[in-house]
C-alpha cells in the first residue's frame, strides 16, 4: 500500500468513490442525506473545492482509503465557494441547510491556535482492519508533528474514538448537531517531538 497525495481535480471521483463507501453507515452522513443519495457528489465537492489537501490510499490499483485535511489557517477561497454551492445542491437538495448548520457548529468549536484540520478520512470496508486508516493518518501527522502543530478532527462515531485515541488524539467536547442530530466528538492531537 502507498499513500500518496490527492489531485484535487483529477482524483476527486476516486475520493469520492471511496468515502461514499466508507461512509455508508455514518450518523452525520445519514442527518445529512437519510437517503444515502447525493454522498458520492457531496464528497467530491468536498475534494474539489472545500478543502486545501488530499491523501490517498493505493493498495494494487485500488483506492482503498482517503483523507482529506486543512493546514493552519486555511479559509476556503471566495471562488472555491461559488463553485461548490451548485454540487452540494445537487448532492443534498433541500438538506443543503443542514450542511450549512453542520459547518457552523464544526467552525464554532475549533482551536484558535494554528492546527491541521482532519475533515474526512475513511477507509473502503473490504479493506478495514490492514491498516489503512492508520497509514493515512501517520503520513499527514508526521508533518504536524515536524512543524510542532497540533491536528484536530469530529468523530461522528464513538466507537472511533479508540483508534484515534491510538494515535494520540484526546477527545476536548462534544457537539449535539441540531434539528434531531447526532452526538460529535471534538478531538485534539498535540505534536510529538
Amino acid at each position: 500500500m502507498i499513500i500518496r497525495p490527492a489531485d484535487k481535480k483529477k482524483d476527486a471521483t476516486r475520493v469520492g468513490d471511496v468515502l461514499s463507501r466508507a461512509f455508508h453507515d455514518d450518523p452525520v452522513v445519514r442527518w445529512l442525506l437519510p437517503s444515502g443519495r447525493g454522498m458520492h457528489r457531496m464528497f467530491v465537492t468536498l475534494t474539489r473545492h472545500v478543502h486545501a489537501l488530499g491523501d490517498l490510499a493505493i493498495d494494487g490499483d485500488r483506492v482503498v482509503g482517503a483523507a482529506l485535511w486543512d493546514p493552519p489557517g486555511f479559509r476556503q477561497p471566495p471562488l472555491d465557494a461559488l463553485r461548490s454551492a451548485p454540487g452540494f445542491l445537487a448532492a443534498m437538495g433541500r438538506r443543503v441547510s443542514y450542511g450549512q448548520l453542520l459547518q457552523t457548529q464544526f467552525h464554532r468549536r475549533r482551536p484558535e491556535r494554528p492546527h491541521w484540520y482532519l475533515a474526512e478520512i475513511g477507509t473502503d470496508p473490504a479493506a478495514q482492519g490492514r491498516g489503512v486508516g492508520g497509514a493515512l493518518l501517520g503520513a499527514r501527522l508526521g508533518h504536524c508533528d515536524g512543524e510542532g502543530l497540533a491536528a484536530y478532527l469530529e468523530s461522528s462515531k464513538e466507537t472511533n474514538i479508540p483508534f484515534y485515541e491510538k494515535h494520540g488524539f484526546r477527545v476536548t467536547g462534544e457537539i449535539r448537531l441540531p434539528k434531531d442530530g447526532p452526538m460529535v466528538w471534538t478531538m485534539l492531537r498535540e505534536p510529538v517531538s
